[in-house]
């Protein structure tokens, strides 16, 4: 009975032991997407985006001799799940880092979570800026990498002096349309010229909105929408546009939220003319892009699935991601995180991507016009530019810097008084 009891308990012992090794033997990375909810139209197209950038680089035969495990989990676009779900990640699944998020609200809610628990996000969409954590890489655009050469090209290709901002009731486009108004004012458009308008998540009921847009853009001065409107909310604000026949030539849209992903469920045939500002179209035409294209399709089983920008982000920093721990020889986030500064990777138009001390990269500025297949002509571009965490439009920002290195080792430091203000 005890030979028995103690024969038992080596079986075990020794299962339980090829577990943990089998555990250990891969690298686990943390895929936080809404796949319910209204962001889901554009959030799951970026866990797909990871898992096939996983599956890319295990044919590679992985990082550091082990493959690659992506565990995904569906915050479900509820903000407070979002940090359950991240420390869930960090403390249950034990992820080496993680891949997530799309409204800044989602990464306001995981940014304590990664602080405490010393965690690793690559947050893939254009955001506010305002913000330097050490435990976050912002491959997304900036204000400066996005919004103001938007309002730039409006100004001084299309003669606009009116603006309609238009967005989304959250962080994001309230901080990123107070920047806009503190720098359009800066330019000498007028505040009363300046209309603002704000909506909740998957809002759906545009007529009124739109119809005010109309006659606010009918004293003949030229007037366009600038639109922070994201999500699923989208589809329904195209739509109306359509419907009460608001043309580009007459009143253009510019839009920092809307990609080929949107695009894709309505007819954009009314549509045509108006415009987006990213970093990257699916037109883009460069051989690394037409490859990435092929690649996506393939993986996804779905010739009409398209590529965006978020994605473009995501695989920029997926790969400095790869190219960090590689150089570090480890994934321990603190070596990740040093090693990570400096490195570049090809983008998808060209160009390249860089990690800065600030964690943000540099990136072009793309302006497209719809199409009516819904896809984008680029009809400006710029050199790479380099993301800026603080605005200088705005009174507390314009003397901070973030600088993760040494000496300065800070998210948010004064310039002026040559002191960290925020946390180190």
């Amino acid at each position: 009975m005890r030979k028995g009891f103690f024969a038992k308990a080596i079986i075990t012992s020794a299962l339980l032991g090829g577990m943990l090794v089998h555990a250990a033997d891969t690298i686990k990375v943390g895929v936080l997407h809404s796949l319910s909810g209204t962001m889901a139209i554009s959030e799951t197209t970026l866990k797909d985006t990871v898992l096939m950038l996983i599956d890319e680089q295990n044919k590679k035969g992985g990082i550091l001799g082990k493959k690659i495990e992506p565990v995904v989990v569906d915050p479900a676009s509820n903000w407070p799940l979002f940090a359950e779900k991240m420390r869930g990640l960090l403390t249950k699944d034990k992820v080496d880092v993680t891949f997530g998020c799309w409204t800044s609200v989602s990464r306001k809610s995981v940014l304590p979570v990664v602080e405490e628990l010393n965690g690793l996000l690559f947050y893939p969409v254009q955001y506010e800026g305002e913000e330097s954590s050490k435990n976050v890489f912002y491959t997304g655009a900036a204000p400066n990498q996005q919004a103001i050469p938007a309002v730039d090209y409006l100004m001084k290709e299309m003669g606009v002096k009116r603006f309609v901002l238009a967005g989304t009731d959250y962080v994001y486009p309230r901080t990123t349309n107070k920047i806009l108004e503190a720098y359009l004012i800066s330019k000498g458009i007028k505040k009363e010229d300046i209309m603002i308008n704000y909506t909740p998540f998957g809002h759906s009921d545009w007529q009124s909105i739109v119809s005010d847009i109309k006659k606010f853009g009918s004293t003949g001065v030229k007037t366009a929408v600038v639109s922070t409107i994201n999500g699923d909310a989208n589809i329904p604000f195209y739509k109306e546009l359509g419907n009460q026949g608001v043309k580009a030539e007459e009143i253009p849209v510019m839009a920092f939220s809307v990609g080929e992903e949107e695009l894709s469920g309505i007819d954009t045939k009314p549509l045509v003319g108006h415009l987006a500002a990213w970093n990257y179209f699916q037109s883009a035409n460069a051989p690394i892009n037409k490859d990435f294209i092929k690649t996506w399709k393939t993986f996804i089983k779905d010739d009409k699935r398209v590529t965006n920008d978020p994605m473009e982000a995501t695989y920029i920093g997926f790969n400095l991601w790869v190219k960090a721990v590689e150089k570090a020889g480890t994934t321990d986030v603190n070596k990740v995180s040093d090693a990570i500064i400096g490195l570049s990777v090809p983008n998808l138009t060209g160009g390249t991507a860089k990690m800065l001390p600030n964690h943000h990269i540099t990136k072009p500025v793309l302006i497209g016009e719809i199409q009516e297949n819904g896809q984008f002509e680029t009809v400006s571009s710029t050199k790479e530019i380099e993301g800026d965490a603080w605005s200088d439009f705005l009174p507390g920002s314009k003397d901070l810097i973030a600088d993760w290195t040494k000496p300065v080792n800070c998210g948010s430091y004064n310039t002026v008084t040559k002191k960290c203000v925020g946390t180190k």
